[in-house]
């Protein structure tokens, strides 16, 4: 009888421990199954974020070489000298030029400029008010003549200039300009300081660059003068400016660097005549945006109150009454 309960009993703990194996089996290769998941699914989150990082990075960096800034493959030389930046008060929001410099830098053009450079641009009337009185300004027109509207014969006089003329060119066209200066062909000086990458920093420091003698190792070609801030650094205008060349009427002491300062801000006055004008309207119109802002904020925060204080609350039906949505 002992016997037999032993083998009973030894029946009956066999599948309960083949039960028990096949259940602990189970659940590790579960676990192992769901670690193998896991760690799938952080590989696959790695993968995205960085490919997404990488798309990004390629994006950016083909955006910036199809539309950023240019850049130039030149050597110094070819390219030349970046111009010396320099803090000009007209540049600034809430300045204005300086008009007795404009008066000293017209000046300067007059006596020197213009003799190679002209201004077609600039008419004697908007020199009055800015560089010189109206009786000023008329006088130095008169001193020139200009064409008249052909006669009955088709004969073409000349007359005295008027305030509504233009300033003369030195020369009757381009091609006496070029036989007067070796074929190189002087550019108009109305919109110069918009022209020239750099603006008043290169004019300045060309009229001002001008050394000695050429640095050791400079090739400089027959007929043209070593500037380093010139593309190339051989420029066909010599050196024009030196010290005392002008006598200033205020009694300014004409340096080179006085002279080129005053002529270089008279050149930016004659790119943007309408500087100062652009600047006063430039405050009004942030003066008047800005109250127009504060109202439009104003109005917005009075309209959209009662919608965002707006408090929804359901109440269910009282004594327990049956939904209709209910079956």
């Amino acid at each position: 009888m002992l016997a037999r309960s032993c083998l009973r009993s030894a029946r009956s703990v066999g599948p309960a421990a083949r039960n028990i194996a096949s259940k602990t089996a189970s659940r590790s290769a579960s676990s192992s199954s769901s670690s193998a998941e896991e760690a799938a699914s952080s590989w696959r989150t790695k993968a995205l974020s960085g490919g997404s990082l990488a798309v990004a990075i390629g994006s950016v960096a083909w955006y910036n070489y199809q539309y950023g800034m240019s850049a130039d493959a030149m050597t110094p030389a070819e390219e030349g000298l970046h111009p010396t930046a320099y803090p000009w008060e007209h540049k600034k929001w809430t300045k204005t030029y300086d008009h007795s410099a404009l008066r000293r830098g017209f000046q300067v053009y007059r006596e020197v400029c213009a003799s190679c450079h002209s201004l077609a641009r600039i008419p004697y009337r908007s020199l009055v008010g800015v560089a010189m009185t109206v009786d000023e300004a008329k006088a130095m027109a008169e001193e020139n003549e200009y064409d008249t509207e052909p006669n009955d014969e088709g004969e073409i006089e000349k007359r005295p200039g008027k305030l509504s003329d233009y300033l003369p060119s030195p020369y009757k066209n381009d091609e006496a300009a070029r036989a007067a200066n070796n074929g190189a062909l002087p550019p108009d000086l109305s919109l110069m300081v918009k022209a020239r990458h750099g603006g008043c920093d290169y004019i300045f420091n060309l009229l001002t660059g001008y050394p000695e003698e050429p640095p050791a190792g400079a090739v400089v070609p027959e007929g043209l003068n070593f500037n380093p801030y010139f593309p190339g650094t051989g420029i066909a205008m010599a050196r024009v400016l030196y010290d005392d060349l002008v006598e200033y009427e205020d009694g300014t002491p004409a340096s080179t660097s006085q002279m080129a300062k005053d002529v270089v801000e008279f050149l930016n006055w004659s790119a943007e005549p309408e500087a100062d004008e652009r600047k006063k309207m430039g405050w009004k119109v942030l003066a008047v945006t800005s109250v127009l802002f504060g109202l439009s904020v104003w109005v917005k925060r009075y309209k959209w109150s009662t919608i965002k204080t707006r408090k929804l609350v359901y109440n269910p039906p009282v004594g327990g009454a049956k939904s209709p949505f209910k079956k």
